[in-house]
């Protein structure tokens, strides 16, 4: 069993890392810098280019890049967890091979939401990957709507175009944490994926969270994951009532966006993200810098 391998060392506050940019193009040092930074302030993980990576909007050759310099910067302190995700299963392959070939300690792959294949489909997606490489898989999965909540007001204008008939909703569910759990057993590492609910996902058994509220305040995240894994629920809640205004700030608008906004508060990186994302509006960014400052990283 891979997940065996994963057992040990995945436990804990795993930043979901943005990438930063510079006049369009990647900011090595200021990402270099953010690895550093992050492992210094007791995050125990990393995991770069994934959604909140901007993952979408890089290239390939880029998407390497990012991999090979967090494991460089990282030396060994903290694992990596490499975004390795596609709707194509041969990229998703070439992805995770090079992941391993730079040395990260497992992949991330998300589940292919744009394509929505069969269960059968999904299986073979991932087997594929699990067949290609020698490190532990963290599957990635989006319950749909993935990434984006499209309004009403948004939804109803795009109903006037001539071939937009519906769409599909659903929600993420808690549950899963106690059935998957259930179902096979607990070593089945269990990564929260939603920093509001990562608390009570702890308490249903999970192992860490994927934070993307960390990037901008990853002692706290950290502190709150190091307590629950003591079972010391009471301090994780004291940590949680410091960051629960930051954990809904940052998501206002998409949670990359919010995260280099922070970033860019606390002086990091730079702000900038690529279209069809859009820096957080002002109105935004002022209720991510108030919850901040409830939080203790501003005065």
């Amino acid at each position: 069993m891979a997940a065996t391998a994963a057992k040990t060392k995945f436990r804990g506050s795993f930043t979901a890392l943005v990438t930063p940019f510079k006049n369009g193009a990647l900011d090595e040092a200021g990402f270099r810098a953010l690895v550093n930074w992050q492992i210094e302030q007791g995050s125990h993980g990393l995991v770069p280019v994934g959604t909140t990576g901007e993952s979408p909007t890089l290239s390939h050759e880029e998407h390497r890049k990012v991999v090979e310099w967090c494991v460089e910067e990282a030396r060994g302190r903290v694992p990596v967890i490499a975004g390795a995700g596609s709707n194509s299963t041969r990229e998703a392959v070439d992805l995770a091979r090079h992941a391993e070939k730079a040395g990260a300690d497992a992949v991330l792959v998300v589940t292919p939401y744009y394509n929505k294949p069969t269960q059968e489909g999904m299986y073979h997606h991932f087997k594929a990957v699990n067949d290609a490489i020698g490190i532990p898989i963290i599957i990635y999965n989006i319950p749909p709507p993935p990434v984006v909540d499209l309004s009403v007001e948004t939804m109803t204008r795009l109903f006037e175009l001539k071939n937009i008939a519906g769409v599909k909703d659903a929600t993420a569910n808690l549950a899963r944490v106690s059935l998957q759990r259930h179902a096979m057993g607990e070593d089945f590492i269990q990564l929260s994926g939603e920093d509001m609910t990562a608390l009570a996902y702890m308490a249903a058994g999970g192992h860490g969270c994927i934070s993307v509220v960390a990037n901008v305040a990853p002692k706290l995240c950290a502190d709150l994951m190091t307590a629950v894994l003591k079972g010391d629920y009471a301090t994780g809640l004291k940590v949680q009532d410091r960051l629960v205004p930051l954990h809904d700030a940052v998501f206002r608008e998409p949670g990359l966006a919010g995260a280099k906004h922070g970033l860019r508060l606390l002086g990091r990186v730079e702000e900038e993200v690529r279209l069809p994302l859009m820096p957080v509006t002002p109105p935004t960014g002022e209720i991510i810098r108030k919850a901040m400052v409830h939080a203790g990283l501003l005065n």
